[in-house]
């Protein structure tokens, strides 16, 4: 039996000040920026690197994404935006993540709350409150086929988030 590892990724903070900019535009603010930088080089430090990467199509999940593609040296190009998971419910993004193909072992996907949250507490062994802005947590999972995520729950290990480290 293969493991199949799954990094839930909430989207870094973004910024409020513009009324007028519509929320699936709004731009990641200077702490998301330095939350995403700082997290993408403990995370690629020390996790395994995901094969494949799924962001919302929000483009503070697409830039939350794209700082960790880079830090992963995972292409720009190869990033597969899901316009599903754009204010997605758990039961969206587990449908999501169950789509993946099988020869994939490990994925990391890029989105909002509070479907993520949800995610995590339905998808895994493990309770979050919230996952906050740039928070990761990891799960794993002992199938074969993503397919099986809809039905059998995976162990959690991994939970980071930026309030744990100084940057």
């Amino acid at each position: 039996m293969q493991m199949k590892t799954l990094y839930l990724v909430r989207h870094a903070k973004s910024d409020w000040g513009d009324e007028f900019i519509r929320d699936i535009h709004r731009p990641l603010n200077s702490r998301g920026y330095s939350d995403a930088y700082a997290q993408s080089k403990k995370f690629a430090k020390e996790q395994k690197h995901p094969e494949l990467i799924i962001s919302s199509p929000a483009t503070r999940a697409f830039t939350t994404a794209c700082i960790f593609a880079r830090e992963l040296s995972y292409s720009l190009d190869t990033i597969r935006i899901a316009e599903k998971l754009y204010e997605a419910s758990s039961s969206i993004i587990a449908n999501t993540i169950a789509e993946t193909d099988d020869s994939v072992s490990s994925v990391m996907v890029f989105g909002h709350n509070p479907g993520f949250t949800d995610a995590f507490d339905e998808l895994s062994d493990s309770y979050v409150d919230n996952l906050p802005t740039c928070g990761i947590v990891g799960i794993s999972f002992a199938f074969d086929s993503w397919a099986d995520v809809l039905s059998v729950k995976g162990t959690c290990f991994l939970s980071m988030f930026p309030k744990d480290f100084k940057q």
